[in-house]
């Protein structure tokens, strides 16, 4: 069974997007370019919700994408993407499937299916859902050094509590730091 993975980069209070869900304040540097390019790899297919999957959409097939970030622009491009969506009738970015009715009946499909790990960037709304019924394998947190005061909280009404267990911590020369965390077991 592959992994469901949660990645996301977050403020030191928590948003990983302003109100209108700009994310400006992202550091990233070469350091953070290798690292996306190596998760890229691990992925056997990419998760969003409508909204994350618009802001996707409208930028990775982009000829400014591809001259920018020609190697992720690749994977990203050519992954498979599902995205999970009530009110989207048909998406046009290729390799994407649209997920309709219950996501969390079709993720649990997806991850029984045999494949590399499954990765949800951004998508707040649906990661919540998926919390809830317990399908996040791993939670992959870049924390930046910095506070916005307010925005969209990375954790979205989720069934409290849930605790974790830390897997593993990166630090990064621009002060970023990952904090990778599995759910932590009923006895833990």
């Amino acid at each position: 069974m592959r992994k469901l993975i949660l990645f996301n980069m977050i403020t030191l209070d928590g948003f990983f997007a302003g109100p209108a869900g700009e994310i400006d304040w992202h550091q990233v540097d070469d350091e953070f370019n290798q690292y996306a390019i190596d998760q890229l790899q691990e992925a056997g297919g990419l998760i969003f919700g409508r909204v994350t999957y618009q802001l996707m959409a409208s930028y990775w097939p982009t000829p400014q994408a591809l001259q920018d970030d020609p190697q992720v622009a690749e994977k990203m491009n050519s992954l498979p993407k599902f995205v999970a969506s009530r009110t989207l009738q048909d998406v046009e970015w290729s390799n994407t499937r649209l997920l309709k009715g219950d996501a969390t009946e079709e993720l649990s499909r997806l991850k029984a299916a045999p494949g590399a790990d499954l990765f949800i960037f951004g998508s707040a709304n649906l990661a919540a859902s998926l919390m809830k019924k317990g399908l996040i394998d791993e939670y992959r947190l870049i924390v930046n050094p910095v506070v916005i005061g307010k925005g969209i909280p990375m954790f979205q009404n989720p069934h409290l509590p849930q605790r974790f267990r830390l897997a593993r911590t990166r630090a990064f020369r621009n002060s970023n730091v990952l904090l990778v965390y599995q759910p932590a077991l009923e006895e833990e």
